[in-house]
């Protein structure tokens, strides 16, 4: 199996410009790039197929070419999209893409012969004025061919329709494609099913400038059973920030990947070998309660996302939902394991003062001492999981799983964080 065919193999290949891409791909060493738009501080789990095709290719021998979209990102990819973007400040924009670059920065490869090298637009879309725009390049865009893109048309006939601002986005988009071919031989443009209008316009922009090959490949969009965006969760993106999405919470969601999709993630997300795959795939047939491909999927992501600490932190952050004593933390640990708990705040001065009964009644779990008082005494209330029948207790500062921080656990699933400030 060649590499294009193992591209296909892994179901990461949508759509394709030529047919001669299968054998440069193949055999030949050439440049290529991807854009992210700086729409939020960090990437999410959804921009990770991106990412990690990028990296295949890289490690084939292709060189890639991170374009982050200084200036795009000032405008709104209208793609996909049926309400006008709300346009960020330049500051925003700023702050956005050194998060992005950073993340970008850990999963390629910026050393050796085919390093990775990152560009931003705002710094050649910068430069133009309105009119040296609409002149140089505008000029070359038809109307008729723009109104045609799905992502125009889709706004077009809807009620919010779509704004001059973001009908331009598709020309911006195009040149970007155009300057790298010039400047850094760049060929090849990858990007999502949903890019693919956006895309074809750049190439075809490339080749009536320069007279030079370009080509384009999109992969496709990953859905879970539902059709529903994969990275997405009931309490919104998962962020490859850490500080916004925990290792566990992305830990978590991973591994809670359905049986019908896990497969296809291990295939696009993961550098398993297709026959380490097909062992998997035989697991969910015939153990699918082991989740054994789930457990993979979850190490394998939280590995390349947040490297051998990010995973322990998370398999840490399991064992404490399992039972295990909660300790040697830090507050940021605590916050991201258990941010979506109840939790409250006394003042540090009432450590080696507060009593256990004081300390539960100040909590949500409890409508009263009393009630407070017959839990404790029946062994149903933990703190960081260590059962305590004492309800008169001093809280010291030995109590604090971290920093400020100690769990509070009553029965088997409710928690509340008691912070001390």
């Amino acid at each position: 199996m060649n590499f294009f065919e193992e591209l296909e193999a892994r179901g990461i290949v949508n759509q394709y410009s030529h047919e001669e891409l299968k054998e440069i791909l193949n055999d030949k060493k050439i440049s290529f790039y991807c854009g992210y738009d700086p729409t939020a501080r960090s990437l999410q789990l959804g921009n990770l197929f991106a990412v990690v095709t990028m990296m295949r290719l890289q490690r084939q021998g292709h060189k890639p070419y991170v374009l982050v979209g200084g200036a795009t990102g000032m405008i709104g990819d209208p793609s996909g999209k049926s309400d006008e973007r709300n346009l960020q400040s330049e500051d925003q924009v700023l702050q956005n893409l050194e998060g992005q670059k950073a993340q970008l920065q850990k999963l390629l490869d910026f050393e050796g012969e085919n390093a990775a090298t990152m560009v931003n637009n705002i710094d050649w879309i910068g430069k133009f004025s309105f009119l040296e725009f609409l002149r140089d390049v505008g000029k070359r865009f038809r109307v008729g061919e723009m109104l045609a893109k799905d992502s125009v048309k889709s706004r077009i006939s809807s009620e919010a329709g779509i704004s001059y601002t973001e009908f331009t986005y598709q020309v911006i988009q195009g040149y970007d494609f155009a300057h790298l071919n010039k400047e850094y031989d760049v060929s090849l443009q990858i990007g999502g099913a949903d890019q693919w209008g956006n895309m074809t316009a750049g190439m075809d922009l490339t080749r009536k400038m320069h007279q030079k090959p370009a080509f384009c490949m999109t992969i496709p969009l990953l859905t879970d059973s539902n059709g529903k965006k994969f990275g997405k969760s009931e309490g919104g993106a998962i962020y490859l920030d850490p500080t916004m999405t925990s290792p566990y919470k992305m830990y978590q969601f991973l591994l809670n990947s359905d049986d019908s999709s896990v497969i296809r993630y291990l295939k696009t997300l993961t550098f398993l070998t297709l026959e380490e795959i097909a062992e998997y795939e035989k697991l969910v047939e015939t153990e699918p309660h082991l989740r054994a491909a789930q457990k993979r999927l979850a190490e394998e992501i939280v590995s390349l996302v947040h490297g051998k600490e990010g995973i322990e932190a998370a398999q840490k952050a399991t064992d404490f939902f399992f039972g295990k004593v909660i300790e040697n933390t830090t507050d940021v640990e605590l916050a991201g394991i258990f941010d979506d708990v109840p939790s409250i705040e006394l003042e540090k001065s009432q450590l080696g003062e507060i009593t256990y009964l004081d300390m539960l009644a100040a909590t949500p779990l409890f409508k009263s001492k009393g009630e407070a008082r017959k839990m404790v005494t029946q062994n149903g209330v933990a703190i960081n999981n260590i059962k305590n029948a004492n309800v008169d207790h001093v809280i010291t500062t030995s109590d604090l799983a971290s920093e400020s921080c100690l769990i509070l656990k009553k029965g088997k699933k409710n928690y509340c964080v008691v912070k001390f400030v």
